[in-house]
């Protein structure tokens, strides 16, 4: 899927108004692919949650398309928007482009939405993902985040897509093996990846519910 400016098709204001937020303290798109808005007791968290609640609901949908058209920066703000706010009328647009995971970054934004979404299609997005990238043993993408999204789901949904992965030598084993060393793994076993996918939604769900 080929990349488009949005200052090329009318949209120019989007990546200032949305993704570098130029009146904080620093750009948004770093605060969303950081850890530092789920850390308990951060000075800011109250306001950064309020620019985001309204900016969900305000950003229309010609311009999310125009910020996943767009680079990893614009896709990653665009996805937490969608899931945020759940709109679900995306999924078929955020499992495209996780699927195809042309940028960085972004993958983990893509995630959290399907997480939101909460439903057996996203499940099924997030198995096709595994099904395609766990083997992938050479590539290192979002995997570990999309092993996070589907624990959720599953939980939530009383399903068993993940267990084919997380049984013991398999898929999500042999990609880990290889991947991290032998020292780095614990962040990697799967209740923990389900716990950084849990604290994403658990502290959406308090600034949509707050």
């Amino acid at each position: 899927m080929p990349f488009q400016d949005p200052r090329e098709i009318g949209y120019g204001h989007v990546i200032e108004r949305y993704v570098t937020r130029k009146d904080s303290d620093r750009p948004r798109y770093m605060d969303l692919a950081s850890t530092r808005v789920l850390r308990p007791g951060w000075p800011h968290a109250e306001h950064h949650a309020r620019q985001v609640i309204e900016d969900a609901a305000a950003i229309t949908d010609a311009e999310l398309n125009a910020l996943l058209g767009y680079e990893w920066r614009s896709r990653l703000t665009a996805a937490w928007l969608i899931g945020v706010a759940r709109r679900t009328s995306f999924r078929e647009r955020i499992g495209d482009l996780l699927l195809e995971s042309e940028v960085c970054y972004a993958g983990t934004a893509y995630c959290f939405a399907l997480a939101r979404f909460g439903t057996p299609a996203d499940a099924e997005i997030i198995s096709a993902y595994l099904e395609r990238y766990l083997p992938r043993t050479d590539l290192y993408y979002n995997q570990p985040s999309a092993l996070g999204a589907l624990l959720r789901l599953d939980a939530h949904l009383g399903t068993h897509h993940v267990t084919r992965f997380i049984e013991p030598d398999g898929l999500w084993d042999q990609w880990v093996q290889v991947r991290v060393r032998p020292e780095d793994r614990s962040p990697y076993a799967p209740a923990e990846q389900r716990r950084w996918t849990d604290l994403k939604c658990d502290f959406a769900d308090g600034w949509t519910l707050g």
